[in-house]
């Protein structure tokens, strides 16, 4: 009895794990809400299964198992994973194989399965397609790739080329997700499963869809977004039950008349393709609400679009329109934005000014790609970089793809001293060659403090990270810096600040080399040091006493410069090269003592340095030390008494390559359970706190820690407080940051208490460790330090005050926000008040996020407005719209920014509203200079003005 009491326990707690993880399963149909430009929302890395530990406990108390003698070797059954009828196996690296072992062991259990999820990455997808044909009662099959991550965090396609041809026995199959394989054709045995409803074969190789697509009658959800095709079959028409139809980010040319008999379509998404019209037949789809059209190459679209009656989102962005039907430019959820509407037609001499004439795209913080022709275009991201491929660049339409990367230091290799100050750009596709070079340009954290440097983009081939030509530029008014570079092939693309770089070609006749940074740093080649001609680089690192001094804690130690040499060969010179170097600050030739003197070499890690002063012929001047080598490396000039100088060098540069910095906890005193941390050099601790004290308060920062630029470190919240588990960098309540010196380590969230905080006030702490997570944190913390290599690096308090209402009974007009009373603009031109803006706010939607940028707010701010307001569109609105009305208070034309930036979002109906209001303002402003009596005064001004 106790025997089977143990095991009814361990089937329950085997269910209900099942009930918890497994449950976004039942979702098959994807929400028309859900963005289908990422991965699924279900989608779950691998992690250690319960399962293990409930058949561990099995053993344990004797109750076996039925793999039987030698099973320990093959993988658990999947029998924890089949929960009623549906079968979860994508989770696991082996998830065929333990398919496979429940099909010869659990048959009866197996032929009742309703919804079955494997990963096409598996090795056994093979075998595994054989027997699904045989699941007769199968409703729902998912079998998508993009399981698998590459080191930069790109999704692997999974294996997957064709099915079967006795799929098209699984009669009841009404939901099948063929997303992420390798499909080039669309399955024989597809377009003959009666039953299906939802098709998804999303980022595949489709190039073509079968002429019996058309068969498919009860399908009313088909994605076919990121693939190759070219055109429809004329039978699409014949899906009469369709509603949501996905063709996004494909090569469509042209679109067949039968698209105008989906009469219940509801969404059709057309975007990202090669469309240079659209068939008048789609004034037939009644029941369409959204179409969008966005990235293609229309040139025109016809009128009867404006008569549908449900439509209510129109999206025309960034296409070649440059006249649109005003029935249709009228309609207030039309999206024209990045078109060159009411230009002429470009001649065929191309000229300068016509160059200056390219078509300009803007792409919104939603998009990831868009389409390049052979006319060339100005693109720019929401994120502020922007691309110029000029006329021929690409001879055929070529669509682009982008995204933004946060630099992993584990692939991410930092050269020594180098920061990084730009996210990581990725261009897809990889390796295509450019007719002509294309310019990017990438805003990047200005490096105010640091000096003797040079700022390159890198970029990473593959194998290898090399940099790029490079030009920057201030923008005085914006405050931003900007580089730019030229490339004929796309990849990945980062800014770094780097030691400035001196390089020189070296013939058979020699030369000379010198340091653009300390020019009494010299390298002479004599004649005859080379064969072949080589190139050499020269690198200089400027050290401070100070520095040296604080290090090795002795007020005796002086270093010259440390220099780097390198060269595009591997051979030594055939003649010693002569290096000149400047003696350590205070040292001069006439007092100087010799054996205090040590040169020093370092391999190119920088890892061992060895005392070379009695390898070499040292010679002094008044003001120099010189010397011969014939290979290149790290060379540094000590002046010390120490008698083993390599470990104090290899300390002092280990500290060079690190930062020491504060930790920042700061809570809003608005509202202290919005906590802003912040990772702070040491030399920007005072300015950064100064800045924040007006809307911050909070303990005073840490003890200074040291850290490497590019590593990774983590907040955890604790004793009594948590912190949102929604954000996409917590794991397990912890914060994961990586700490770069001149980007802005800064997080701000939002804490929470499980205490009822209406009777007391709740007191926690949020602590800083290095590295890994650690699996427990240790109870003194707050109290001291466990030494130098201890994972904990701070702790600061945090206080959550008794809870007391906000805004108070009545949250007011507003919505919960509060500001003070707003006048924008001046009286004679209008005035706009807190009201109107409150009336303009109910009008915006979800163009905010556009209109914000219009407005000249940083992309950064507006994620910070999205995620704080994230389960409230009003109030992000608001947010939006009042903290730019807060910043330009004092701008006299900020009214007309306003007005201008509703335009190019596409908002003309609200543009109007605003010049309305200002009108009437102007009226206003009228009557009361005529009440005054100076109307007169006005009238014999203007009159004379007249005569004049």
């Amino acid at each position: 009895m106790v025997k089977a009491a143990v095991v009814a326990l361990l089937c329950r707690l085997r269910s209900t794990w099942i009930k918890l993880v497994f449950q976004p399963s039942s979702l098959l149909v994807p929400a028309a809400s859900r963005c289908r430009r990422c991965l699924p929302a279900w989608q779950v890395r691998a992690c250690p299964s319960p399962a293990d530990k409930t058949q561990k406990m099995a053993e344990l108390l004797g109750l076996g198992d039925e793999r039987g003698e030698g099973a320990s070797e093959a993988p658990a059954l999947a029998g924890p994973c089949l929960a009623d009828n549906r079968l979860n196996l994508d989770v696991y690296p082996d998830g065929c194989c333990r398919f496979l072992q429940l099909f010869e062991r659990r048959w009866g259990d197996l032929a009742q399965v309703e919804f079955v999820r494997l990963s096409s990455n598996d090795r056994f997808l093979g075998a595994t397609l054989g027997i699904l044909p045989r699941l007769e009662s199968l409703k729902s099959l998912v079998l998508k790739g993009g399981h698998a991550w590459d080191e930069f965090g790109s999704c692997q396609p999974g294996s997957l080329t064709s099915l079967p041809p006795d799929f098209e026995n699984l009669r009841c199959l009404t939901h099948l997700d063929l997303s992420f394989n390798r499909l080039s054709t669309l399955p024989s045995c597809i377009p003959h499963l009666p039953s299906l409803r939802v098709l998804l074969v999303s980022h595949n190789s489709l190039v073509a869809l079968p002429e019996d697509f058309g068969c498919l009658s009860k399908l009313t959800f088909f994605s076919a977004m990121k693939n190759q095709l070219k055109d429809l079959p004329q039978s699409i028409g014949e899906l009469a039950a369709l509603q949501d139809l996905d063709l996004s980010e494909n090569a469509l040319e042209c679109l067949p008349d039968e698209i105008g008999n989906l009469r219940n379509c509801t969404e059709l998404e057309l975007s990202g393709n090669r469309l240079s019209s659209i068939p008048d037949s789609l004034a037939n789809l009644k029941s369409l609400r959204r179409l969008h059209l966005h990235s293609n190459l229309l040139v025109t679209v016809p009128a009867s679009l404006a008569s549908l009656p449900n439509l209510s989102r129109l999206d025309l962005q960034n296409n070649c329109l440059r006249a649109v039907p005003p029935e249709i430019q009228t309609l207030p959820f039309v999206h024209l934005r990045g078109n060159p509407l009411g230009e002429t037609e470009p001649s065929l001499q191309t000229d300068e000014s016509s160059a200056r004439r390219l078509q300009r795209l803007f792409l919104a913080s939603g998009e990831d790609s868009f389409t390049v022709t052979s006319e060339g275009c100005k693109v720019l991201l929401a994120c502020g970089i922007h691309f110029h491929f000029p006329p021929g660049a690409a001879s055929d339409p070529l669509r682009i793809h982008f995204r933004t990367l946060p630099p992993d230091p584990q692939w991410v290799k930092l050269r020594h001293h180098d920061v990084l100050l730009s996210m990581v750009l990725e261009l897809q596709p990889h390796g295509v060659e450019f007719q002509q070079e294309v310019e990017i340009w990438m805003p990047y954290a200005s490096p105010q403090t640091l000096h003797q440097r040079e700022v390159v983009v890198r970029t990473f081939s593959g194998q290898s990270w090399s940099d790029l030509r490079t030009k920057v530029k201030h923008k005085r008014k914006s405050k931003k810096h900007v580089a730019c570079c030229s490339v004929l092939h796309f990849s990945w693309f980062l800014v770094v600040s780097r030691l400035v770089e001196n390089e020189c070609k070296v013939p058979a006749e020699g030369t000379l080399l010198f340091s653009s940074v300390d020019p009494d740093i010299k390298v002479i080649f004599p004649p005859g040091v080379t064969e072949e001609t080589r190139s050499v680089k020269l690198q200089v690192l400027p050290v401070s006493a100070e520095e040296v001094e604080e290090i090795t804690a002795d007020a005796g130690c002086r270093a010259s410069p440390l220099l780097c040499l390198s060269q595009d060969c591997p051979v030594d010179f055939l003649r010693p090269v002569r290096i000149q170097l400047p003696l350590p600050l205070g040292v001069t030739g006439l007092n100087l003592d010799r054996s205090r003197l040590h040169l020093l070499h370092g391999d190119l890690q920088g890892q061992t340095w060895d005392d070379i002063t009695s390898q070499v012929v040292l010679e002094f001047t008044h003001l120099y030390a010189v010397f011969e080598v014939t290979h290149f490396s790290w060379y540094w000039l000590w002046y010390t008494t120490k008698t083993y100088i390599g470990g104090i060098a290899k300390k002092v540069y280990e500290r060079l390559r690190m930062y020491q910095v504060n930790f920042i906890a700061l809570q809003r005193k608005k509202d202290p359970e919005q906590v802003l941390l912040q990772c702070v050099p040491k030399h920007k601790v005072d300015p950064v706190l100064k800045k924040l004290q007006d809307r911050y308060r909070g303990p005073e920062p840490s003890d200074m820690v040291e850290m490497f630029e590019g590593e990774q470190f983590f907040a955890a919240f604790e004793r009594g407080i948590s912190i949102d588990m929604d954000r996409p960098d917590c794991v397990d309540g912890r914060l994961s940051f990586i700490f770069y010196s001149h980007l802005k380590n800064m997080k701000e969230i939002y804490v929470t208490s499980p205490v009822d905080r209406k009777g007391q006030a709740v007191k926690g702490q949020v602590s800083f460790y290095r590295g890994a997570v650690p699996d427990s944190i240790p109870e003194d913390a707050s109290r001291r330090r466990k030494g130098p290599d201890s994972l904990w690096l701070a702790t600061l308090p945090i206080k959550l005050p008794k809870l007391k209402s906000r805004w108070g009974e009545n949250p007011g007009p507003l919505n919960g926000f509060s500001f003070p009373p707003l006048n924008l603009g001046n009286a004679e031109t209008g005035y706009l008040t807190q009201a109107n803006l409150l009336s303009i706010a109910r009008r915006v939607g979800a163009d905010w996020q556009t209109i914000g940028l219009n407005l000249g707010l940083t992309y950064q701010q507006i994620e910070r407005i999205g995620y704080n307001n994230r389960e409230d569109l009003d109030k992000q609105i608001l947010d939006m719209l009042f903290s730019w009305a807060q910043q330009n208070l004092e701008d006299p034309d900020c009214v007309d920014k306003l007005i201008t930036a509703m335009k190019e979002s596409g908002r003309q109906d609200i543009a109007d509203e605003i010049e309305t209001i200002i009108e009437l303002g102007r009226q206003k402003y009228r009557e009361s200079i005529r009440r005054v009596g100076l109307e007169q005064e006005s009238s014999t001004e203007d009159s004379a003005i007249a005569m004049v």
